[in-house]
This record gives structure tokens, sequence and C-alpha cells, in this order.
């Protein structure tokens, strides 16, 4: 049975940690390893202190995989989808290695960063780190829910993690990420029925409005995956900032990676009458990259089918 890295399906946590890494040699030996020792990291973690509902993901960059792991690839990763028309964008971040910590303690969200560059230091640099956190009842700083959309149960395991279509890598995921950055000061200027047309639903309950327009957030990203089914990603996007500076880390799963292009050019491009998220006006993808999360069983094998050693 191919088992699933327990971040990809967990439950909400009140802060996360994003490492975003290249790696700088060619041991890959080593670090197929490693990889592999952060499971027990995790592991660890998540036994000793299970009030915090510890939990991580290790996705591969999609230029990377082929490297790391030559002998075979997941059907669908390809290259994150560099997509710009007009203002909008969505530009890239060339990346190896994406860690995603999340716990209900701030405390062990660090710790865990703390060993997990360590254990990696001597292959990767640090590209970006950026630490979130739960805002009010699950939202964005902009005010609206964030997730409130996502698939309950065992459909999230159905939307996010790849099955009998890609034998090999069942168990994995297609991780999909972008930094967004909140021209807040323009948004706070709105008024309250004018950021709801943006988003296409109530604020305070977060209802669908009436007439939500082509435009709305809601129109544009509401899309169905390629059965049919909605929603088609499971998304694990948390709120990220400061006094200055304040966004969205957005983080999307799925079985596949058609339903996230598909999304993005729904909101970039949008349709032939020029129907585009408007959202889009007011927060600014900074960062892109595209990473597969495969299994623990196939990073766990992979440590060690080779016969590598680290010296």
């Amino acid at each position: 049975m191919s088992q699933p890295q327990k971040g990809i399906c967990a439950e909400p946590n009140l802060h996360a940690q994003y490492l975003l890494f290249n790696v700088v040699d060619d041991d890959f030996p080593a670090m197929r390893q490693k990889l592999s020792r952060l499971l027990d990291i995790f592991e660890y973690f998540d036994e000793e202190h299970y009030e915090a509902m510890v939990s991580g993901v290790i996705g591969v960059g999609a230029n990377f995989w082929p490297e790391l792991y030559p002998n075979a690839m997941p059907q669908e990763l390809s290259a994150f989808p560099d997509m710009q028309c007009e203002d909008r964008c969505a530009p890239v971040l060339p990346c190896d290695l994406f860690i995603q910590i999340r716990a209900d303690r701030l405390d062990i969200c660090h710790a865990i960063g703390i060993q997990v560059l360590e254990l990696l230091r001597v292959h990767v640099e640090l590209v970006e780190q950026v630490s979130a956190f739960r805002y009010l009842d699950g939202r964005d700083l902009t005010g609206f829910m964030v997730t409130e959309d996502n698939p309950r149960g065992m459909k999230k395991f159905d939307i996010s993690i790849v099955g009998d279509t890609d034998p090999e890598f069942r168990g994995g995921s297609y991780i999909h990420i972008q930094r967004f950055r909140h021209d807040m000061t323009r948004w706070n200027a709105l008024s309250l029925r004018r950021q709801e047309a943006i988003m296409g639903k109530t604020k305070e309950h977060s209802l669908p409005l009436v007439d939500t327009g082509r435009s709305s957030h809601t129109f544009r990203t509401k899309l169905t995956g390629p059965t049919g089914d909605y929603p088609s990603l499971l998304k694990q996007s948390m709120p990220y900032g400061d006094m200055l500076v304040q966004g969205l880390f957005y983080v999307s799963c799925a079985n596949n990676s058609k339903s996230f292009r598909e999304m993005l050019y729904s909101r970039i491009f949008g349709d032939e009458m020029g129907h585009y998220d408007r959202l889009l006006d007011y927060s600014n993808a900074e960062t892109g990259a595209a990473f597969f999360a495969p299994s623990i069983q196939f990073i766990k094998k992979s440590a060690t089918e080779y016969g590598d050693e680290i010296a």
C-alpha cells in the first residue's frame, strides 16, 4: 500500500513554516537518503508533541525530479505554468525542494525547521522561508475565508492523492505553490459591498452572492476537475505577514496537474469577454513553483534501492 505523506490531507493548523530550497551539489544518493530521514523528523515530533498535531510535506520540483529520481517520473509532473496577461502574471521561482511544516505550536514549527535545515545544509541553499499562521477563524488577511470550499472526509483523498491512473506513483500528490502579496491599503479603502463583489461572497458568513459576476474570485476559481468533480483542488493556503508586508501563501494539492493550470488560466486570462479574477488587481503573485510529493513508501524505497550510502 502507498501511504500519502501526512501533511497532504491533514486538518488545518495554527502555524506553518514553508521552506524552499535549491540543491547545490550532485550528491543525489545522499539527498535521497536525507529526504527519507526528513520523514523520521516529522514522525519524531509528531509522537513527542502529539498535542501539536504536527504534519509535514516533502515536494520535489518538476525540473529537479529527473536528477533525483531518474528511473521514473509522475505522468503529469511539469514545470510551473508561466502565465502573463496585461499586468497580471504568475511568475516562476526556480526551486528544487518544497518543505511544508505545520503544527499548532509555533515553537515546534521552528524546531522542525531548524532540524530540516541542519540535515540538508551541505547540499542546499535556502531560497525562501515563509512563516504563516491561522488568522481569526480561518480567514485571509483580506477578511474573507480561505479554504471553506475544501472537500471533507475521504473526499480530500480522492481529490488530492494519485490513484490507479499512475500505479508507480500511487499515494503521491501534485503540489503548486504561489506567494501572493496583498495591497492592503488599496483593499481596505474599498467599501464592504465592493469587496464582496470582487470575492463573489459575503465577508462575514462566506455565503455566495446571488449574482457573483464572471469576474469574481469565486467564479473564476470554481472549476471542476477532469472527471467533473468540484472542488478539484485541496488547498492548504495560509496568510503570512508583518507590519509592512501581508499576503497569502497559496498551496494546492491534487491528483493531477491540469486542475491547477486551468484554474490559473481562468484567473489570469479569464474569458473572451475580458472577465478575469478582479482580486488580482489587489493581490499579486510574487513566486510560483510546481512539485510532486511522493508517497512515504516511494521516498523510503528510493533511499535504499540503489544501494546508496552516505559517507
